[in-house]
């Protein structure tokens, strides 16, 4: 649903003060879960920032709250509703904001792969993963193949949970991440086989897919990509320090002085001693707040040429936040997300598989 006309042109006064009113109007009714990505007007409305998987337990840990704004992407709104209690709704202030590395493996893709390696006997020698940014169907798929869930900051310990399992892994959707996450646990890159969605189950390479040990889907997140070799270069050259998200290309996480998750990112910069200098390589938006909490410290961009803004984040707006709690103080909900029963339970189950690793 379009934010209404009369939301599109609130002063800013206004709007700020409305945003305290039903936040206060909803107390005990209704929790704000924002993402590290969010813009800051968003941000500061929010009772709990994190990461996806993090909001998510806190959403399904706050039973007594009926109703869970998740202020993020769809994915994660759907994971929040996976986890939550019977009783909870959930709803994303702006029902559109999606994400391209999600929609990146169509759950239909995913299974002709999979069919793929059956119809190679090689299905029964994989444990399908799926980074928690995908698709609910993908969870649940992951639940029914005895696969699991992971973040970007336990991707390596769900890794080694998974070759436990067996001897080779199915990881989808980020190149990137699965990439990155194998070769720290040893896989060599001749082991690693990236599936390319474009080319279909047909156009796949079987010898390879049967010597793999590792087969990563081809997708990727574009906040995360533009970053560069030379950008690393160039601003270690200026004296900085390289921390830089896993979703990163090869060439930078290799490159980089410092590699991990959203979480890990805020963690490191928070304990690092005044004067310190850092090109971040993640969401120009984190960054930015990032260099306001430590004006102690040189904090910038990895990227000098791009924004690395996630425009899907940016959807969520301090008006469709308003909007979407006015109307929950009114007794009505507006962009519930529901994620199907029979979808629901099995990737329940890749999600505590996770959370039991």
């Amino acid at each position: 649903m379009n934010l209404p006309e009369n939301y599109q042109h609130l002063a800013a006064a206004e709007l700020q003060q409305r945003l305290v009113k039903a936040k206060s109007d909803l107390k005990d009714k209704a929790l704000i879960l924002a993402h590290h990505y969010q813009r800051d007007e968003v941000w500061e409305m929010a009772d709990h920032v994190g990461d996806s998987l993090a909001l998510a337990r806190i959403g399904a840990e706050n039973k007594e709250i009926p109703y869970i704004v998740f202020c993020g992407v769809h994915f994660m709104a759907e994971t929040a509703d996976i986890l939550a209690s019977p009783d909870q709704i959930i709803t994303l202030p702006d029902i559109e904001a999606g994400c391209p590395l999600a929609d990146s493996a169509e759950p239909s893709a995913v299974l002709a792969a999979w069919e793929k390696l059956e119809a190679l006997n090689l299905a029964q020698d994989f444990t399908p993963i799926t980074y928690v940014n995908s698709a609910a169907s993908l969870k649940s798929f992951c639940g029914e193949n005895n696969g699991i869930v992971c973040t970007s900051g336990n991707a390596e310990q769900v890794m080694r949970w998974a070759y436990k399992q067996t001897e080779k892994v199915f990881f989808f959707p980020d190149k990137n991440l699965g990439t990155y996450t194998g070769k720290k646990l040893g896989i060599k890159e001749a082991e690693i086989y990236l599936w390319n969605p474009m080319f279909g189950p047909v156009g796949q390479d079987e010898n390879k897919l049967r010597e793999a040990k590792l087969i990563v889907w081809g997708g990727f997140c574009p906040v995360h990509t533009p970053f560069s070799k030379e950008d690393v270069e160039d601003l270690r050259e200026q004296g900085f320090r390289i921390i830089a998200h896993p979703e990163c290309e090869q060439e930078v996480t290799e490159n980089a002085d410092l590699v991990g998750s959203t979480s890990f990112i805020i963690k490191e910069i928070g304990k690092a001693a005044a004067g310190t200098k850092w090109a971040v390589g993640t969401e120009v938006h984190l960054v930015n707040r990032l260099r306001t909490q430590h004006p102690d410290q040189e904090i910038t961009l990895l990227s000098q040429a791009q924004t690395c803004m996630c425009a899907n984040m940016d959807r969520i707006s301090p008006e469709h936040l308003l909007w979407n709690l006015e109307e929950l103080v009114r007794g009505k909900v507006v962009n519930r997300v529901q994620v199907e029963e029979k979808i629901k339970a099995a990737a329940k189950k890749a999600l505590e598989r996770m959370l039991g690793t």
